[in-house]
C-alpha cells in the first residue's frame, strides 16, 4: 500500500469511535466500578507478593512473576466486566527473545498485555503511569521501562540504555506502536521506537493481535460489554539487513496488516464501520 492511500484509509476511519458507540447497561457501570476496585486491590496485593520474592531470589523469579502473575492480573480483572480471554498459537507460539508488538485501541487493552503469557518480557510504557504509587513500585520492581512518548529523542535514548541488559539476560520487550490508544482512527499513526529498537538489538518482530477488545470497550473509560477477546499471535519478522527505508516500508505495511485485521473483525461480528 503507497503512502497516498494509506493516508486515504487514517481519513475515513477518524469517526469511527464516533460511529460506533454500545449501549451499557446499568450492569456494565457496576461491572466497571467493580474493575476498578479490584484492580486496585489486586496490584496493592500483588505488591505484598512482589516484594519479598524479589528480594528473597534477588531478582531471579522476576520473569516468572511478569508472566504468571501478570496473566492471573489480566484474567481476574477481565472477568469482573465480563471479558473472557483466550490464546490462539496456531500461527507461533513466542519462545525466544523478540520485539513483540500489538494494536492497542481500548482501555481494556492493558489487562490483555499484562495477560500475553510472554517469555522474559519487559513491557515499555508511558512515563506518566509511574504517577500512581502502586504502578511505580510494581514497574519499578519487576524491571518495565517507563519512557517519556512526548519527546522521541529522549524516549529513544532510555531505550537504549537498555539494550546491554536486554541482550545480556535474554529479555523481550513489548512495545505498542501506536504508543497510545487515543488517537482519531482505529489504528493510530505507528512510531518507530519499536522498530528501531528491533533493527538495533536485531531481534525479529512478532505481531499480537487483540481480537475484539475494541467492540467491547470502544471508549476512553473501562465500560465494557461481556464477551471474549482473543490473543493471536504472528510469525517473527526478521530484522536482519534493515536499513531505514527497509525499516520505514515494513512499519507502513504493519500499520495496514493490522487495519485489514480490523477489517475481519468487523466483518465477522456484523459491523459495518469504515476501515
Amino acid at each position: 500500500m503507497n503512502v497516498d492511500q494509506l493516508n486515504h484509509d487514517r481519513v475515513r476511519e477518524s469517526s469511527i469511535k464516533e460511529l460506533y458507540k454500545p449501549s451499557f447497561t446499568f450492569l456494565a457501570y457496576i461491572r466497571a466500578f467493580f474493575g476498578i476496585l479490584l484492580t486496585f486491590i489486586l496490584f496493592f496485593l500483588v505488591l505484598l507478593i512482589l516484594i519479598p520474592t524479589v528480594i528473597l531470589s534477588f531478582g531471579a523469579l522476576k520473569n516468572v512473576l511478569i508472566k504468571y502473575l501478570g496473566a492471573f492480573l489480566g484474567h481476574s480483572i477481565m472477568f469482573i466486566f465480563g471479558v473472557k480471554i483466550k490464546y490462539d498459537y496456531s500461527l507461533y507460539k513466542p519462545e525466544s527473545p523478540a520485539v513483540f508488538i500489538s494494536n492497542h485501541s481500548s482501555t481494556i487493552d492493558m489487562f490483555a498485555i499484562i495477560a500475553m503469557m510472554l517469555p522474559k518480557v519487559r513491557y515499555v510504557a508511558k512515563y506518566e503511569i509511574q504517577y500512581n504509587p502502586i504502578f511505580f513500585l510494581v514497574g519499578h520492581l519487576t524491571g518495565q521501562i517507563f519512557i517519556n512518548r512526548q519527546n522521541s529523542a529522549k524516549a529513544v535514548e532510555k531505550l537504549k540504555k537498555t539494550y546491554h541488559k536486554v541482550k545480556r539476560d535474554g529479555l523481550s520487550l513489548f512495545i505498542a506502536p501506536e504508543g497510545t490508544r487515543k488517537h482519531d482512527s482505529i489504528v493510530g499513526v505507528f512510531k518507530k521506537g519499536a522498530f528501531h529498537t528491533a533493527k538495533d538489538l536485531k531481534y525479529p518482530i512478532i505481531p499480537i493481535y487483540i481480537d475484539g477488545a475494541f467492540t467491547l470497550c470502544p471508549g476512553d473509560h473501562l465500560l465494557a460489554l461481556p464477551g471474549e477477546i482473543v490473543l493471536r499471535y504472528y510469525p517473527p519478522i526478521s530484522t536482519e539487513n534493515w536499513d531505514d527505508a527497509k525499516m520505514n516500508a515494513e512499519m507502513a505495511r504493519l500499520e495496514s496488516f493490522y487495519r485489514d485485521l480490523y477489517r475481519e473483525t468487523f466483518k465477522r461480528q456484523g459491523l459495518d464501520l469504515p476501515v
